[in-house]
């Protein structure tokens, strides 16, 4: 199994109203970086390349691994994975934690599966009164 999807959380396409009242849409990158929690997936998101397809047409749903999860993959395979001559491997592993479409934990129980970005099928199921993807 994929290491980074070991912590993961759901990050979807979030609308918000500004000062005008008219809503805004604020992509999962914004939102992510936001959170203050997914500082080492912004930075692989940029050397994957993927920034501007998650900013542009949704929605996604992200199974976002936290910084708390990237610190459990050693430093050094971090370090290679974010080096431009691993930018195709890295968009691999990263577009196996998307999904086109918004799956809310509801619909994920319900559906059993979603396909990812990069084609494989996400796994969803209950263990110990918790959603887990793949078993994570």
């Amino acid at each position: 199994m994929n290491p980074l999807i070991a912590t993961a959380l759901t990050l979807s396409l979030a609308a918000s109203a500004h000062a005008g009242g008219e809503p805004t849409k604020h992509n999962i990158v914004d939102t992510a970086v936001a959170a203050g929690q997914f500082e080492t997936l912004a930075a692989a998101l940029g050397a994957a390349g993927l920034v501007d397809t998650l900013k542009g047409d949704g929605p996604f749903t992200v199974f976002a691994p936290t910084d708390e999860a990237f610190a459990k993959i050693p430093q050094s395979t971090l370090e290679s994975l974010l080096q431009p001559k691993n930018r195709d491997r890295l968009a691999n592993i990263l577009k196996y934690h998307i999904v086109a479409g918004r799956v809310f934990a509801a619909d994920a129980i319900n559906a059993s599966s979603a396909p990812a970005l990069q084609k494989d099928r996400l796994d969803f199921g209950i263990r110990g009164g918790s959603l887990r993807v793949n078993d994570a």
